[in-house]
């Protein structure tokens, strides 16, 4: 729906009250040839790329809540493809290939910002691996650039490049990477997929599955009993409670991720910056806000919400590498629940259930996947088999030890 600037006026004098909804509200069907599970980012790019890719009629998206409330909504909304083993590097490349081309593949301004994704490095250790990264991503065709400090001083003067103890030496640059605007990526897919007949039901929290002779038949939900050919699970934190409805267990843990926004400040920050050895990365929003965060709390929880311990280090951290955040004054906090796998590394694979597949496990890397994801988890369900790009990303590598062990970043490395 697009508005003039006289109708935008009218809608500001009249407070507000003639605006079009960009999604229908309808009744869950009886029966859908396809039902998705989760009305985040995955869940909804799944439903739009099997309406707009594949021959599948009848599609439904269930949320328990209204869109965009859980983890897609509460992130700090970076993008970038800086991953170097077989498996995830060509899958993230392939997700950041199309977040570049999102807005006009779904007319909708997600707000994509591709300012550059600075990754410092404190050793020649670390330097050396960093270098192998960036050797790694130019060879798939991403952009990669290895600055020493004076380089790096000159794109940000401001950091504390000689604190004790994690000295700055220099940085890999991503310069192609960035941002985006985590609701926009919301309502572009949910408009998007709407347009193209998918259901968008909310207020419809699934209870259960209805499973006879080891194959998926239906879901149980809050809003009735609906048939389903096939049901895709993109529940990302709660992956493991849906599982145990279906009679089984996922190597995923769910811990808190807290972030943190400050009051809006002049423009200062023109890159996101990660700060791994303090376990930091921050980003300055569009309204001026510095985007920040940190580790894991540490603990299993299904909260949104973190504890002051957390909040403690990373405020440290962030001190410790540009001393200046402390005259920001910190406006709010959020977490959302992340589905940490063992490996850091994610799940899109059938489930042990006939009918039932899986799209989990996404560890810190949730909302730069989402395009990507959509892909190859809708490639899944309309054909059985997986999407070349995802085509690592099995269930049984956690029984035969074919781990994608990219950081050790896994809910199981976190514990010790």
């Amino acid at each position: 729906m697009r508005y003039s600037g006289w109708q935008l006026l009218r809608q500001a004098f009249q407070g507000n009250r003639g605006w079009k909804a960009h999604w229908r509200r309808p009744d869950p069907r009886p029966e859908y040839d396809v039902v998705i599970v989760g009305g985040g980012g995955h869940g909804l790019a799944t439903a739009y790329y099997l309406a707009r890719q594949h021959d599948v009629g009848r599609i439904a998206v269930l949320e328990k809540g209204a869109l965009g409330l859980g983890n897609v909504g509460r992130n700090t909304t970076v993008v970038r493809s800086t991953y170097m083993l077989p498996g995830n590097g060509a899958f993230y490349s392939f997700s950041l290939g199309l977040w570049k081309g999102l807005a006009q593949e779904l007319n909708y301004n997600v707000m994509f910002s591709p300012r550059g994704v600075i990754s410092l490095f404190h050793s020649d250790g670390q330097r050396d691996a960093f270098a192998r990264m960036g050797n790694a991503m130019a060879i798939r065709g991403d952009q990669a650039v290895l600055l020493g400090r004076a380089e790096l001083r000159r794109l940000v003067p401001w950091l504390d490049y000689d604190n004790t103890r994690f000295p700055i030496f220099g940085a890999l640059l991503q310069p192609d990477a960035g941002t985006a605007r985590h609701d926009a990526v919301v309502w572009g897919y949910a408009r998007a997929a709407d347009r193209l007949g998918v259901d968008l039901i909310e207020n419809c929290e699934v209870t259960g599955f209805d499973i006879a002779g080891g194959r998926v038949c239906a879901v149980e939900t809050t809003r009735g009993r609906i048939a389903a050919g096939r049901v895709g699970i993109a529940v990302a934190g709660h992956s493991s409670r849906l599982a145990a409805m279906a009679g089984f267990r996922l190597p995923i843990e769910s811990h808190v991720l807290q972030a943190f926004v400050t009051e809006g400040l002049k423009p200062v920050m023109d890159h996101v910056i990660s700060y791994g050895m303090g376990h930091f990365y921050i980003s300055q929003s569009d309204k001026g806000g510095l985007v920040f965060g940190g580790d894991l709390d540490g603990y299993a929880s299904y909260a949104q919400r973190g504890n002051l311990p957390l909040v403690e280090h990373v405020m440290e951290a962030g001190m410790t590498l540009m001393p200046m955040l402390g005259r920001a004054r910190v406006l709010r906090s959020w977490g959302g629940v992340m589905d940490m796998s063992a490996d850091g590394s994610p799940i899109i694979d059938r489930a042990p259930v006939g009918g039932l597949y899986l799209n989990a496990g996404w560890c810190y890397g949730g909302f730069k996947a989402i395009p990507g994801s959509g892909v190859a988890f809708a490639h899944l369900l309309a054909r059985d088999e997986p999407h070349p790009v995802a085509a690592c990303y099995r269930l049984d590598r956690f029984a035969t030890g074919h781990l994608i062990d990219e950081e050790g970043t896994g809910a199981f490395h976190n514990r010790h």
